[in-house]
């Protein structure tokens, strides 16, 4: 048995909890929002992130996740702490944690995105702000809508990292009947990959709302990860992680999905909504609304191709129409698939 805290009562923070807690782990979940985390404690439910599944009575609901670290006596030593919390909020956690991390601990990262203000990946901003403070660093990456785990439905997941014993301890904690753990090392790729198919799932998004077809999306899909390879080719990441779970996988179930908030975001747009209006409406957060403007930043400073990107950001942000997507693709100059 292990003792987890979990940062993060979103959707996919509460499934994990619930998840690890019936793998036979003592699991201790922080949400920031007060009266969420009262609700969960109560009632043993999230209804505002993760409705209709209910949680195990054995489930330690904390309103203070540094008194779990502080107070090893009371709580145990913590061995894994999982961070559940969207890329943009991450930096301001991690500011406080620091103080707290004095011995090594396994950090798994579930969320997808690059920083905006630096456009550096999750695993950049942990070394940034942890410094030299003694940790493995984690990314559990791939097809998993939280909805779909919580109903135990068969799922598959990538737990990946440069330290390869860590990437088994985290493989060895979540797996289960329902949930399949592999192991890889290519976290650079992992990362790159879960944090561009978010951007990719809300072009496809857009497909959905204009009312195209399977014919629009599949091209859509398939040019945008062509672009996914340009990109990775900049970074000098392996093109066969974007072939994986975190990547080919991700992109299948996040491009296609009733559950993806991206893909969602995406069909608003293509109805004619705007950005902002559509994220004030939602309860959790488009990673890949956000990661779309450190994603552009990148693009235009490489001058790398990405047509496909770039529109989709001109489209959320500079106000163009949403048929600028489609123009984009189809009526660029006739040339071989694979040429640049």
């Amino acid at each position: 048995m292990k003792n987890i805290l979990v940062i993060g009562g979103g959707s996919w923070g509460t499934c994990l909890s619930k998840l690890l807690v019936e793998n036979g782990h003592k699991v201790y979940l922080w949400e920031h929002n007060e009266e969420v985390r009262k609700v969960i404690r109560d009632t043993k439910e999230n209804p505002k992130f993760l409705p209709n599944i209910k949680l195990p009575d054995s489930l330690n609901v904390v309103d203070d996740y540094a008194d779990v670290l502080e107070n090893s006596e009371k709580y145990g030593k913590i061995d894994i702490l999982l961070l559940a919390t969207p890329t943009q909020f991450l930096r301001n956690i991690l500011k406080r944690l620091k103080n707290f991390l004095n011995y090594n601990i396994i950090l798994v990262n579930v969320a997808k995105g690059l920083e905006i203000a630096t456009k550096k990946r999750i695993s950049e901003i942990i070394a940034e702000e942890l410094g030299n403070k003694p940790y493995n660093y984690v990314l559990l990456a791939g097809p998993t809508h939280a909805e779909e785990v919580a109903q135990k439905l068969p799922s598959a997941i990538l737990s990946v990292s440069e330290n390869e014993e860590a990437a088994k301890t985290v493989q060895t904690t979540f797996s289960n009947l329902y949930f399949r753990v592999y192991t890889g090392t290519d976290l650079m790729g992992a990362e790159l990959a879960g944090a561009l198919k978010n951007c990719l799932a809300i072009a496809a998004g857009i497909a959905d709302g204009m009312g195209y077809g399977d014919n629009t999306k599949a091209a859509l899909i398939t040019r945008g990860i062509n672009e996914m390879f340009e990109i990775a080719k900049y970074y000098n990441a392996n093109p066969k992680t974007f072939m994986g779970l975190s990547g080919l996988g991700d992109i299948i179930v996040t491009c296609t999905s009733k559950h993806s908030r991206n893909r969602f975001v995406g069909e608003k747009l293509g109805q004619g909504e705007k950005i902002e209006d559509i994220v004030s409406h939602m309860n959790m957060v488009s990673e890949g609304a956000e990661t779309i403007k450190a994603l552009y930043k990148i693009i235009k400073e490489n001058n790398l191709k990405a047509p496909i990107f770039t529109a989709l950001y001109e489209v959320i942000y500079d106000g163009k129409p949403v048929s600028e997507l489609e123009s984009t693709f189809m009526s660029r100059d006739l040339k071989s698939e694979f040429s640049n």
